[in-house]
């Protein structure tokens, strides 16, 4: 039930930052000189700098989650975001338990529908799991740096949005 809670939100908040990136465009940056068509001549669009970096949820949701030498951990089960609707982590379910990703330290080939973590057998094995009735509270400061440690990372500021 938390899970389709936590999806339907999700799939909200992406439909909403679709529809406010597509009211106000970033400014597009060239990364190689633009084309021309031989027939007409005529410049064709040159790839954009950052065009693969957008992401969907169903992507992302049931993608592989492997760790350094090719381990196989588990499968994104769930996606977690903040109050201001930032995707904070991946929930990667194996075999009926539950461990907490950031985002940040997933390297995703969506192709393939894969992520690659990274970490060792040895690191890996020493992060907390839990189960669908024993969530973790995400947004405590103790848990969000013990998260963010395992992967070497810094949790970035959190901003609540106060909501009428």
């Amino acid at each position: 039930m938390i899970s389709k809670t936590l999806l339907t939100a999700a799939l909200a908040v992406i439909a909403a930052a679709n529809v406010s990136a597509q009211t106000t465009p970033a400014p597009a940056t060239r990364t190689t000189a633009p084309t021309q068509t031989p027939a007409t001549g005529a410049e064709s669009p040159a790839p954009v700098k950052g065009a693969n970096s957008q992401f969907r949820a169903k992507q992302i949701l049931g993608a592989a989650i492997s760790i350094q030498g090719n381990t196989a951990v588990g499968i994104v089960d769930d996606l977690v975001f903040d109050d201001a609707g930032n995707l904070e982590y991946l929930i990667v379910a194996n075999e009926g338990k539950l461990s907490t990703v950031p985002w940040e330290a997933a390297k995703f080939d969506l192709e393939k529908k894969t992520a690659v973590l990274p970490l060792t057998a040895a690191q890996y094995n020493v992060i907390p799991t839990y189960t669908t009735t024993t969530y973790p509270s995400f947004y405590t400061p103790a848990y969000r740096t013990q998260m963010y440690r395992f992967y070497s990372l810094t949790p970035r500021e959190l901003r609540r949005i106060e909501r009428r």
